[in-house]
């Protein structure tokens, strides 16, 4: 099969660091679906894993990249009970195996949904990674319910421009909350206010004086989607006492003493722990998933794909790459098809 990998970690500037393969057939195993690649979408967690590391580690075989997917369903490993062959779905997988970057990837059934009806699979590529980690954020570490029983309660959503904010803001409106957007350009500002943001505010700025401008004296939620240490200050001064916190990026020498008197609670969302961990909860992913799809079906959630590229080749993912290492992308990503 056709694939784009790595054999050594390089910096995106390198021809090297992204390369066109061509590889074995990944065989299913038990609870795995054989899925048939028809579009991806690119995470920063892509460029982090694929980027320069100590020790210059190689890979033989290589390695293949690639967190978001969908495609349709080639054939099905022993145990299989909730695919069939020809189901068109969409995921974002599991760290420890190979990635989506290949025409055929193996997936566990449990961490797959049934792609959007409305949508292309380029459209639905972009969804998966974004709004797993946006859900299980909100729901499975901020115990937000999305039955509607936390409605008016407040969220600050930091980085909403993003594509984990971008979900992260469609999700809370849906759940009843009034939704605070972070975005500092004319574009992200527009962008956020196009996902459903009741209020934008800029965290280049102070954030609390502008919250307070609001008539909020606080936030009951923050979700954090970057640079947490250093708006650290800024969100230890907007949660409300028994708020809830939630930040994805790998924050480090953030002091969680302030929160105590408040009995705030502070909580990292990583989307691979359930695959990684083989929880017992795996196949929550798989019915969020599914929940998710049934949103944007019925209108209530949007895609978020902003950029197409295509084929799917080593050439447009370094160009996807380099796009997001320099950050300020809105949105998703996506590249579509095969040579």
């Amino acid at each position: 099969m056709n694939a784009v990998g790595l054999t050594q970690h390089l910096p995106i500037s390198d021809p090297a660091s992204l390369q066109d393969l061509t590889l074995p057939a990944p065989v299913p195993g038990p609870r795995d679906l054989l899925v048939r690649v028809k579009a991806v979408a690119v995470n920063p967690v892509d460029t982090k894993v694929r980027g320069p590391k100590p020790g210059d580690p190689r890979h033989d075989p290589p390695k293949i990249l690639g967190w978001d997917a969908s495609g349709t369903v080639e054939a099905v490993g022993a145990g299989v009970t909730l695919f069939a062959v020809g189901d068109e779905v969409y995921y974002a997988g599991d760290y420890t195996r190979p990635g989506s970057n290949g025409e055929l990837q193996a997936v566990d059934e449990r961490l797959v949904g049934h792609k959007p009806k409305s949508l292309t699979h380029a459209q639905a590529a972009a969804l998966p990674l974004t709004a797993i980690t946006a859900w299980e954020g909100m729901v499975d570490r901020m115990h937000i319910r999305p039955t509607g029983e936390d409605a008016g309660k407040s969220i600050l959503v930091v980085g909403g421009a993003g594509g984990v904010g971008s979900m992260a803001i469609q999700l809370a409106r849906h759940f009843g909350l009034r939704v605070i957007a972070t975005a500092s350009r004319p574009e992200t500002v527009a962008w956020v206010r196009e996902m459903g943001a009741d209020e934008v505010i800029d965290h280049r700025g102070d954030m609390p004086a502008q919250v307070k401008a609001l008539g909020l004296g606080g936030v009951d939620y923050i979700y954090s989607t970057y640079f947490t240490e250093q708006h650290w200050d800024a969100i230890v001064a907007l949660i409300r006492p028994q708020g809830a916190i939630v930040a994805i990026d790998s924050a480090t020498g953030i002091d969680l003493t302030p929160l105590k008197q408040r009995s705030a609670t502070f909580s990292w969302e990583y989307m691979f722990t359930r695959s990684m961990f083989q929880t017992a909860d795996m196949a929550e992913q798989g019915r969020l998933l599914n929940a998710v799809a049934a949103l944007v079906d019925s209108g209530e959630v949007r895609g978020t794909l902003t950029q197409l590229l295509t084929p799917i080749n080593a050439e447009n993912l370094r160009e996807a790459h380099r796009q997001l290492e320099g950050l300020g992308v809105i949105g998703k990503i996506v590249l579509e098809g095969w040579e």
